[in-house]
């Protein structure tokens, strides 16, 4: 194949156009084109608002060998024309160990999910655990907690099929380096499974909620036509292992629900960054954890049209669909204040997963179509800011019954952070989404009502104070990111401004150690994806699940029927 670089088309072109100015580059008739395909896809709006689509394509030549493209290729001296080998993605060869019982995985986002078809589609026959309902039974869950505030807590936003990247905007855009193809192996098992082919190669790829819906079932449904099993509400509550102590230490079994056990020698930990009580519960069992950074802030809706003549200098974008924003600041502090998970024509939702707490989120349906655009402004926190700020806050009452707070490397502490504020969320709202207009963020004052921008909530909200969620550092930054995004983003700082909180499952606050073999301290035990601290999003996450079925298939054989 020849890949051709930074293939410039106006809007508004088609196909042919684009095989027709491939063959203008190539030098070479448009009939001699046999196959054109599209790599990547991105805007160039630098010069708004004349904006182009900017392509990666690869041509295959009728009747041309190797020799004939490489020939072709040196005449053209172009440095943005090159000979291109594809190398497909391939799971490697099965291992020789023999499994006593089959791989469970705990979990079904996207890390469990991958991991799950993996090794279904090679003869291994896992079992996938997870402590929430199906698809459909969560959607409908979910639908009625925003409506009613009916809220249950094993089956949620956070909980249940397809993890928590189920109900969000269901970006697939990465940041991780992919030197083995895992990356596009995603994005094509995706489209197998019903996602836009487009996702293969536009430069911000996403599904949309309703759509990644119907992927996740159908992901399951392959799993089990594969020999594979899915037991839902089946949340796993210990772990038992061959020792109380020490390094050589092996699985043997889980207990489910609280009686139910599975033996078992190979668990993939694909909890999701929301699994507090499993940390808890690995923890207590001695399987290492540590703490780690994330970043906590809040929601912030803008008027979809503002960020549209931002980046593309138009109110409505036609078919460049709703436009995105990525923002970072450093705080005077030095602290990082940026954007997260922005929605375009998206809503803000209630992700709480906890009673009593209170956490939101941005989703946005695979059209993009709502009035609003909304990102997390968030700020980073490191493991040395909790309990300096839990102390500094108040934050620390109510503690007695748990570490001290401020010890250091507390793998727990983090988490207990995150559990502070959203209790003051939830206080705050009295159990709603508590909303500010940023004007009176600054201020400190609680709003009376909204102004230019109308409220896209999924669940219920109510005016608050959000400068009593923050310890002051935090809300100083947030307010010098806010300002600093106002100068590249006219009116990103305006008054009217909707603020909800709290934004605080960015990431995973720990992190499960494992060595170079994916494996834990613990023999059998193979953290994996978002809520292990090795990936940050769907993309990501099913990257990590697909790796660690590799290092499960390089060791172990296949499962037969029979062995079952």
């Amino acid at each position: 194949m020849i890949r051709i670089n930074q293939l410039k088309m106006p809007l508004g072109h088609d196909r042919a156009g684009l095989l027709e100015k491939a063959a203008r580059v190539l030098r070479v008739p448009a009939g001699e084109i046999e196959k054109l395909t599209i790599i990547k896809q991105s805007v160039d709006a630098r010069k708004k608002p004349d904006i182009w689509y900017s392509y990666v394509v690869d041509i295959g030549i009728r009747q041309a060998g190797l020799q004939k493209e490489e020939k072709l290729v040196r005449r053209l001296k172009d440095r943005n024309v090159a000979v291109h080998k594809e190398t497909p993605y391939r799971l490697p060869e099965p291992g020789t160990k023999l499994m006593a019982s089959r791989p469970v995985i705990i979990g079904t986002g996207p890390a469990g999910l991958f991991c799950g078809l993996m090794l279904a589609r090679k003869g291994y026959m896992p079992i996938l655990l997870e402590r929430g309902e199906d698809v459909d039974a969560r959607t409908d869950r979910v639908a009625r907690f925003w409506e009613t505030g009916q809220f249950d807590p094993s089956s949620n936003v956070q909980f249940g099929e397809g993890g928590a990247g189920t109900f969000s905007d269901g970006k697939l855009n990465t940041l991780v380096k992919d030197t083995f193809g895992r990356n596009r192996e995603v994005l094509r098992i995706l489209t197998e499974f019903g996602g836009d082919p487009s996702i293969l190669y536009v430069n911000k790829p996403h599904i949309g909620t309703d759509v990644l819906s119907r992927i996740v079932k159908s992901i399951r449904t392959e799993i089990e036509n594969l020999g594979g099993e899915v037991r839902f509400l089946s949340q796993v509550t210990d772990f038992v292992t061959d020792g109380e102590q020490g390094e050589s230490r092996h699985i043997k079994a889980l207990v489910i629900n609280g009686s139910q056990v599975l033996e078992t020698e190979t668990v993939v930990l694909a909890i999701g960054h929301s699994a507090r009580d499993t940390f808890e519960t690995l923890l207590a069992r001695g399987i290492p954890m540590e703490p780690k950074a994330f970043a906590v802030g809040l929601r912030v809706q803008h008027p979809q049209t503002l960020i549209n003549e931002s980046q593309y200098g138009m109110e409505e974008c036609g078919e460049l669909g709703p436009a995105s924003y990525k923002l970072t600041w450093k705080a005077s502090d030095e602290r990082g204040v940026y954007s997260f998970c922005m929605c375009p024509g998206g809503y803000v939702v209630n992700a709480s997963s906890e009673p009593g707490r209170l956490a939101v989120n941005g989703m946005s349906y695979h059209d993009r179509a709502g009035e609003n655009a909304n990102s997390a402004i968030i700020v980073t926190v490191t493991p040395e800011d909790f309990g300096r700020m839990e102390a500094a806050s108040g934050m620390e009452k109510g503690c007695e019954a748990e570490k001290d707070c401020r010890t250091p490397g507390d793998a727990m502490a983090g988490i207990r952070f995150q559990r502070r504020l959203e209790e003051t969320a939830f206080c705050l709202g009295k159990g709603n989404i508590p909303v500010q207009l940023y004007g009176d963020f600054k201020a400190g004052r609680v709003s009376d009502g909204f102004g230019g921008v109308s409220p896209a909530f999924r669940g219920g909200y109510a005016f608050a104070n959000l400068r009593e969620l923050f310890p002051e550092t935090l809300s100083r930054a947030f307010m010098e990111g806010m300002e600093g995004f106002g100068t590249m983003i006219r009116g990103f700082d305006r008054p009217d401004a909707i603020l909800a909180g709290i934004e605080s499952r960015t990431s995973s606050p720990v992190r499960i150690p494992r060595d170079e073999k994916m494996e834990s301290l613990v023999k059998g035990i193979f953290p994996c994806g978002e809520g292990a601290g090795y990936a940050g999003g769907i993309t990501s996450a099913a990257m990590d699940g697909i790796k660690t079925a590799e290092e499960i298939i390089r060791r172990y054989s296949p499962l037969s029927l029979s062995a079952t």
